[in-house]
């Protein structure tokens, strides 16, 4: 099992920047696919980024693409979101996620963090 706390959340005016951390636990960290999601109360989970095993492939939601990066540091067990050029709508609580191989041609994002509150200001 691995164990995942997010944290850099906070309040920010738009147009301004955050960086969150995901910091696992457990001994298989490097061998997940890891992904970042966010929601808002009442709205359903949304993905917004996730980057592979070994940090060399990174998919993005369109509403974040050009404005998020996604990127790990598997020596020390971290993940990362660079969020640039905050809007409004990017307010939701934030949380990271292992992908787990269920079988040949079955993944699933197994493991949860918390989650961190992220708020834009107009």
């Amino acid at each position: 099992q691995v164990q995942l706390v997010e944290s850099g959340g906070g309040l920010v005016q738009a147009g301004g920047s955050l960086r969150l951390s995901c910091a696992g636990s457990g001994r298989d960290f490097g061998s997940y696919t890891m992904g970042w999601f966010r929601q808002v109360p009442g709205k359903e989970r949304e993905f917004v980024a996730a980057i592979r095993r070994d940090g060399l492939s990174t998919d993005y939601a369109d509403s974040v693409k050009g404005r998020f990066t996604i990127s790990r540091d598997n020596a020390k067990n971290t993940v990362f979101l660079q969020m640039n050029s905050l809007k409004p709508e990017d307010t939701a609580v934030y949380a990271c996620a292992a992908r787990v191989m269920l079988s040949l041609a079955r993944y699933e994002y197994r493991y949860w963090g918390q989650g961190t509150q992220v708020t834009v200001s107009s």
